[in-house]
């Protein structure tokens, strides 16, 4: 048996876990199972340990190594683990001579069972190179790392580290790889990817690499960007947005509140001002375009007014995909020091922004019945829209080809294809 590979979190773990099989196999590692774990919330930290529970009896004799963000954030509670024979941290996951180590050593009584350094250490990031992604029709492709920011809730660099950028030949010469490889669709992923380019010679931002990679790979039919901060957003990428089809009309925006009050607190860069403006500046620029953000409930002080301008920011930005956050304090945050929201309120109060944020979906899903779209089929009978709406196919299709498709109906959180 060779390496699985059990992925939490964003697309830039999911890019990561191709690189971990990749390289735990090289190392010589077979019957292993690879936890990358996500630290964004106690609940991913919670699932991860449940998941390690778990796989420890379905598979009593498989090796188990636990890698990823709480890894790097907490590489205790993960040590402390029977169940889990090796800890690695985020740095340690991507590099083979780790590895090579790792297995060199597996089993031996006296080595250290977690290799997790200073993440605030590292200075660069380097490209991949990935051919293929298991189970998956699109490809991701990672152009940047960690982040320099710190707002008040966030852990995240302390397990990414600070803001780095894959060199922009290295990430068109992966895209190009991938889309010679059959590969339709490529997203690009990263920490915080509208920082891209800040630590590059001639400090090149986000709306460069992509008009490069759309330029220098014509032959790549959809390109897709995930999560962006939208006040980071350059010129130039507004530009491509408006000019160039190959580039998704969907966008997931880090948005986190509607209030401004609370934005003070989380030390975001933007207003609830410059969020509606920005998604009327891009809808104006590309009319097909659809938003979709992460939206915190319940952070530290948040009164029931500053929740409903959360609620009210879905119709303002004209949102249609939520990714919705109970709020969780994590140990090392300013925010965890602040004064609390009672979990029942907190609880509470995510259901009703989940229930807000499917309510817009439904709207929008709605309005797409007689409409043709273009598809990229999936496994399983599915696909997704160029806006990211997900379709059930009306019968079965390979994967990973484009179909024009009239959507007939919807069942309330899918479209359904004629």
């Amino acid at each position: 048996m060779s390496v699985d590979v059990v992925t939490f979190g964003c697309r830039l773990n999911a890019a990561e876990s191709e690189v971990i099989r990749r390289e735990a196999e090289r190392a010589g590692f077979d019957d292993t199972i690879v936890v990358n774990t996500c630290a964004v919330t106690a609940e991913a930290v919670r699932q991860a340990r449940q998941t390690i529970r778990t796989l420890r009896r379905e598979r009593p004799r498989a090796k188990i190594i636990v890698t990823g963000c709480a890894a790097q954030t907490e590489p205790q509670t993960f040590t402390a683990m029977a169940e889990a024979d090796q800890v690695l941290g985020n740095t340690e996951k991507l590099d083979g001579a780790a590895w090579a180590k790792a297995r060199a050593a597996f089993g031996l009584g006296d080595t250290q069972k977690a290799v997790v350094n200073d993440i605030m250490a590292v200075r660069e990031t380097a490209a991949h190179l990935i051919s293929a992604f298991e189970g998956h029709t699109r490809a991701f492709v990672q152009v940047q790392n960690g982040c320099d920011h710190r707002c008040t809730f966030c852990i995240i660099p302390y397990g990414r580290g600070n803001s780095r950028s894959v060199p922009m030949g290295a990430v068109v010469d992966d895209v190009r790889r991938l889309v010679d490889n059959g590969y339709r669709e490529v997203v690009l992923t990263g920490v915080d990817i509208t920082s891209y380019g800040v630590d590059l010679p001639g400090a090149p931002k986000l709306g460069r690499l992509v008009r490069q990679i759309l330029k220098h790979v014509p032959e790549l039919k959809r390109l897709r960007l995930s999560s962006i901060d939208s006040v980071e957003a350059d010129d130039e990428l507004l530009d491509v947005i408006a000019q160039d089809a190959r580039l998704m009309p969907h966008l997931h925006l880090s948005l986190q509140s509607g209030d401004d009050l609370i934005l003070k607190r989380m030390k975001r860069r933007h207003s609830r001002e410059d969020a509606i403006r920005f998604c009327e500046t891009v809808r104006r620029l590309r009319p097909d375009v659809v938003f979709g953000a992460d939206l915190i409930a319940g952070f530290p002080t948040e009164t029931e007014e500053m929740f409903q301008n959360s609620l009210d920011l879905v119709e303002a930005c004209g949102l249609t995909h939520l990714h919705v956050f109970s709020f969780s304090p994590r140990p090392g945050t300013p925010a965890a020091r602040m004064p609390q929201v009672s979990p029942a309120i907190v609880k509470e109060r995510s259901k009703r922004l989940r229930e807000h944020g499917g309510e817009a979906l439904r709207k929008r899903l709605n309005a797409e019945i007689g409409a043709t779209r273009r598809v990229l089929t999936e496994s399983h009978g599915t696909g997704r829209t160029e806006q990211f709406i997900q379709v059930k196919l009306a019968g079965p299709f390979e994967p990973g080809r484009i179909l024009d498709l009239t959507m007939a109906g919807h069942d309330g959180r899918q479209l359904l294809a004629a």
